[in-house]
């Protein structure tokens, strides 16, 4: 399924609940009909008005995908949001519902109208990006209180980056971290946020002290190539990798660092 872009689909369709307080998650189905009628419907301009509100610069990162006939996954559109400091709300689906999730990135908190524990355990490499528009909650402290949600379904952006990217569907880098490079992690990043233990934790702890490159991280203990990729992209998402091109370690050997070599 491509990405679609479109407006006037607000988070608050989706948070009804069930009497067990779950939420109400909408099917996959119904929503592609909702996208497909709002398309045959008048609803075009007020869905151009709203798209307008996202920088070219960023509609064009979030479509470069698809013009090189792939398809966006979350991780790339939200690492889109990131690099242009825009809120936006991404419905994925997972299994059989669609499940939306606000970023706010200079914030660095995310909405979810599920609990984040569950949100997590969903298998998180099978989730698909439906629709991206621009975001209509606002975070907590908003003086437009209306369009704040629920505290309870606001949580810090971080970890739930650094899951998306340790298990989320994208395996490669990411293509503003791929090519020849070397990496490093920045001085003072704080990652007490996340759950780093293992070959985790001690592959982090020497990319605090060391720059190196993709094809020497997956030779760790406890790493492969994959591995290795999510690692840096996760870092990537952080906000806390420094990538050179120039350092002597910058050379994969002609190794691009996809799966497939």
């Amino acid at each position: 399924m491509n990405i679609r872009l479109a407006g006037g689909c607000s988070d608050r369709m989706f948070e009804s609940t069930l009497p067990f307080g779950e939420p109400d998650l909408m099917r996959a189905s119904a929503f592609r009909r909702y996208l497909d009628e709002s398309a045959r419907s008048g609803q075009a301009d007020s869905m151009a008005s709203r798209l307008s509100t996202l920088s070219p610069s960023l509609m064009l990162d979030l479509m470069r995908f698809e013009q090189e006939g792939q398809q966006s996954g979350v991780i790339e559109v939200l690492a889109a949001g990131i690099r242009h400091a825009r809120k936006l709300l991404v419905h994925l689906q997972a299994t059989d519902r669609v499940v939306p999730l606000t970023v706010f990135p200079l914030e660095h908190l995310v909405h979810c109208p599920m609990p984040m524990e569950q949100f997590l355990a969903l298998p998180l490499g099978e989730l698909s990006v439906l629709h991206v528009e621009p975001a209509l909650l606002r975070p907590p402290g908003d003086r437009v209180q209306a369009m704040v949600g629920e505290p309870a379904h606001y949580n810090a952006l971080g970890p739930v980056l650094w899951e998306l990217a340790l298990r989320g569907p994208r395996a490669d880098l990411l293509p503003e971290i791929a090519g020849q490079a070397a990496y490093r992690i920045s001085p003072g990043l704080n990652l007490r946020m996340l759950e780093l233990s293992g070959s985790m934790a001690e592959a982090v702890a020497r990319l605090q002290r060391d720059t190196r490159n993709v094809r020497e991280i997956a030779l760790w203990p406890g790493f492969d190539a994959e591995r290795a990729m999510r690692l840096l992209n996760g870092l990537y998402l952080q906000g806390g990798l420094m990538v050179s091109r120039t350092h002597p370690a910058a050379t994969n050997e002609g190794w691009t660092g996809s799966r497939t070599q």
